[in-house]
């Protein structure tokens, strides 16, 4: 504890003498003691500092953590703009690409669906990716596996249908709610099922899950926006807030 919190102090303790002094392992058991009770008292004296320190650390931390997430994101590059599989709205040219994991049974998702909407549209020049990414049991499953299926029969302004509906869907997820869902999109049900259970919409859904598995994603919605990475829900001043600093780069 004494090591981490000499570490972290930004400031030098006039008590604790000459540069030499702080080597511990140089130390009597006496000596130590001496210099805890002198660093246990300028703390006390003075509180901010530990503050600060905390706050000098937690920076650092926040910096190499997004020097990690923009290398990663550098290495799946591919994977995350480019991958077929994946429906892409927005503007197909915008200068900002945001990829969304996300998962239709996930209440922070659902919360996040019209904010990324508003997002999308109103600034209109964003490249808007969608990565089915079903975690949270069968019904995200079969959700997703739904929405995928629509693509791959229908094409992707019908996938943009479902997903919306699937997005504010009160029922749960379930054969008899999806052929309501399927009917009211005008779509044979029968066949939506065939797909769903095909290599291809299994391949997709299995390439996410490796995909977020190298990205460091565990939870939804979890989102990539131009170099930098974005876990959890947020507000929508915030991502807007996110894709200026983009932009400003």
């Amino acid at each position: 504890m004494l090591r981490s919190l000499i570490r972290a102090l930004p400031v030098t303790l006039a008590l604790a003498g000459p540069a030499a002094a702080l080597d511990l392992e140089a130390m009597t058991d006496a000596e130590r003691d001496a210099f805890g009770d002198q660093v246990r008292a300028y703390l006390l004296e003075n509180p901010e500092v530990l503050m600060e320190a905390i706050a000098v650390l937690d920076q650092r931390q926040a910096e190499a953590a997004a020097q990690g997430d923009s290398a990663m994101i550098a290495s799946h590059a591919e994977a995350l703009f480019e991958n077929e599989g994946d429906w892409v709205g927005g503007n197909p040219d915008g200068d900002i690409t945001v990829v969304e994991f996300m998962d239709y049974k996930c209440g922070y998702c659902r919360r996040a669906f019209p904010e990324v909407e508003e997002l999308v549209e109103s600034d209109g020049n964003i490249r808007y990716i969608l990565k089915e990414f079903p975690i949270l049991g069968e019904q995200s499953l079969m959700a997703s596996q739904f929405a995928l299926a629509m693509r791959e029969l229908e094409g992707d302004e019908a996938y943009k249908q479902a997903h919306n509906a699937l997005m504010t869907m009160r029922a749960d997820v379930s054969e008899d709610s999806l052929e309501a869902l399927a009917e009211s999109l005008d779509v044979d049900f029968e066949a939506v099922q065939a797909e769903m259970d095909s290599p291809r919409v299994a391949g997709i859904i299995a390439e996410n899950h490796r995909l977020a598995q190298a990205m460091q994603v565990s939870g939804t919605p979890s989102f990539v926006m131009g170099d930098q990475m974005l876990r959890g829900y947020v507000p929508l001043a915030q991502m807007q807030e996110m894709v200026a600093a983009q932009r400003a780069e």
